[in-house]
């Protein structure tokens, strides 16, 4: 292997939080046990979205507001509970159910890039019986689906059918929240074919909600222009470079944005080429003289 090759290979064992350095040899490295350190990955992963979420709850009036508006339609205040699906089968038969009995609104963080064939079929088929009932739809995808025809040409229909879509540079794992009293979250967010679980109680809902709102009001509406800012950026662009100087690999952060490791590094050498710079870090000092960061 090429040094260059062994660095990566290290890097994303040390994202994976798989090894680390050895207390007993300076220069060394310990193998960590995978069972402790993807539990660890898995762990910081939910304590980032405990802490996104902590940040909508502290927006009080914002909250408030929900609280009203959910009102008399509240049919428990005080019990939460959690029921988990296994497997593709019962996911489908519970998205089944969900839209049954969906009475007037279904809010939907759609993270991952471009969807499988089957499951925008089977999302478009549930939706169209959704919308001819009147039930309210808005969704919110990655802004690399734009690339993708056939996610693009399902995000066209659900506009075309009267229902909302918009796009944003990161997102939360996915999440389906139904008539504002529960809500579908991934039992893996790394492998939603696992299962999802289910979520009910105003506790654990409103949350959710608050911050489907707050990410809905910076999202891009589906079918207007993505226009970079008067810097030049993009809001892709952007988000890529607080997630490298955040100290994510371009594999990580491509990730996060949905998009393939090859796409994002031409968008980083796209950046640098703009910047006159010649290696990453001259292109991280420039990036915030400019206030990019």
């Amino acid at each position: 292997m090429t040094e260059t090759d062994v660095r990566e290979a290290l890097d994303q064992l040390f994202e994976l939080s798989l090894i680390r350095a050895s207390a007993d040899r300076p220069d060394g490295l310990h193998v960590i046990s995978p069972e402790v350190g993807l539990q660890q990955a898995l762990a910081r992963q939910q304590a980032e979205l405990a802490r996104r979420q902590q940040q909508v709850v502290e927006c009080q009036s914002a909250v408030m507001q929900l609280i009203d508006d959910f009102g008399a339609a509240r049919q428990d205040t005080a019990g939460s509970t959690v029921r988990a699906f296994v497997g593709m089968d019962a996911v489908r038969d519970k998205l089944d159910q969900l839209g049954r009995e969906a009475q007037f609104e279904i809010l939907t963080f759609m993270p991952g890039g471009a969807q499988s064939p089957a499951a925008l079929e089977h999302a478009q088929r549930n939706d169209l019986s959704l919308l001819r009932r009147g039930v309210r739809l808005r969704g919110i995808g990655l802004d690399s689906i734009r690339n993708d025809a056939a996610t693009l040409a399902h995000a066209q229909f659900l506009t075309d059918n009267g229902g909302d879509f918009r796009t944003t540079p990161t997102l939360p794992p996915r999440m389906i929240l139904a008539d504002r009293r529960a809500a579908l979250v991934p039992i893996d967010p790394h492998n939603s074919r696992k299962g999802v679980l289910e979520l009910t109680g105003s506790g654990i809902v409103m949350p959710m909600l608050a911050l489907f709102d707050q990410i809905w009001e910076l999202a891009t509406p589906f079918g207007a222009t993505n226009d970079p800012d008067r810097e030049g950026l993009t809001k892709q662009e952007q988000v890529l470079l607080q997630l490298l100087a955040q100290g994510l690999t371009d594999e990580a952060a491509a990730t996060r944005l949905g998009v393939s490791q090859r796409t994002a590094r031409r968008m980083m050498s796209g950046l640098m080429e703009r910047l006159e710079a010649r290696s990453r870090f001259e292109a991280g000092l420039k990036a915030a003289q400019r206030g990019w960061l």
